[in-house]
Formats: structure tokens, sequence, C-alpha cells
């Protein structure tokens, strides 16, 4: 799912640009190296942290959002996060490096989907990783790269209907206290309080 849900939400997408909003691309797969060129920015994008967002999630996901959903759903947890997430990113639309389509709302309505799959696979860091990259590489860097104007803010605008589509599936589908059927939500464990009697003397 961390893989290929980013991959078949973004050609979906692409698909109604082109064939219903009739959106022309203004490169193609091949003009951009092919799969070749999306397999060496997919792992570079991953491997070095500053290349892209993936190395975010340590932060959000694997620190913040356990704390977060302790005493709380999962599905408020993840709003609240993803409200955060989202002020992280406005610097990215004040010097005008990202639309303010990708750059707020998208991390509202995207971070309950990562607490879907932060929850169901036990609290892992590496899958959540592969998710954010994969939907960077393939979304932004790759199928984003063909289109430019207004069918490129269309197709930013189908992908975000299309993840809020997806977040509502999962909500109804797991729930939302735990975003998942079978696992509790990640919490971060109590700490046990420190003893502040006096050491007795023998």
């Amino acid at each position: 799912m961390a893989l290929l849900l980013p991959i078949v939400v973004t050609l979906t997408a692409a698909v109604i640009n082109v064939f219903l909003l009739g959106a022309e691309r203004t490169s193609s797969a091949a003009e951009l190296g092919g799969l070749s060129s999306f397999l060496t920015m997919f792992f570079l994008w991953l491997l070095i942290p500053g290349f892209a967002g993936t190395w975010e999630e340590p932060g959000f996901r694997g620190y913040a959002l356990p704390r977060l959903q302790v005493g709380r759903s999962a599905l408020l947890a993840s709003l609240i996060l993803g409200v955060l997430w989202a002020l992280w990113h406005l610097p990215f639309v004040a010097t005008g490096e990202d639309i303010w389509i990708d750059a707020f709302l998208f991390p509202i309505i995207w971070s309950p989907v990562y607490a879907w799959l932060f929850n169901n696979a036990s609290g892992s860091v590496l899958i959540v990783m592969l998710f954010h990259n994969m939907n960077n590489a393939f979304s932004s860097g790759f199928v984003g790269q063909m289109f430019s104007g207004a069918a490129s803010v269309n197709q930013a605008w189908l992908r975000l209907g299309l993840w809020c589509v997806v977040t509502i599936v999962l909500v109804v589908l797991y729930g939302p206290e735990h975003l998942s059927r079978k696992h509790r939500k990640q919490e971060e464990p109590e700490q046990p309080e420190a003893s502040t009697a006096s050491p007795r003397v023998v």
C-alpha cells in the first residue's frame, strides 16, 4: 500500500485530467527519462536527507503522532498533526516553490492516511517514509512534470480530491478511534514517575 497507493491515486488524477478535462501534457515519461530516471530520483530522495520531505517522518510520525494519539482518537490526532504539517510547508508557498493546494491543503487531507499506515504497521517509520517518498517522487517529481499552467493546478486539485476520498473510505472502514481494525493506535508509553521519597539510611 505504501508504494502502490500513491501511484494509483496520481495516475487516476492524470487520466481524469487528460481525458475528462482535456489537459495537454507538456512532456512524456520518455522525455523525463523513463523508469531509470524515476528510480534514481526515488532512491536519492529516500536515502539522502534534505532532498525531499521523506526525512520529515521520524519527527512527524515517529515522534509527534504517538504523543498526539495519547487521549485522542487517531483521526483527531492526525488532523492536528496535519495542520502543524501544513504550517511547516508555508515557506514553500511564500517563496513560490510550491502552490498552496499542495503545500497547505494537501497535508491536512493526507495526514489521516499516514496515521492509518503507521498504526497498521505497528509504528513503522520506514513504511511512512516509503509512502511519503513514493508520492513525492512519482506525483511531484515525475507525473507532475508532465503538466504546466492550468493543467498543473487541475492535477493538484484532482489529487487532493482523490486523497480526500481515500481518507473518508479509510475512516469509515477502519474507524476513527484507531484507524485500524487489528491494532491499537500507536501511543507514547507512559513513563513511570520518579520517586520523591528520601533514601533510607541504614
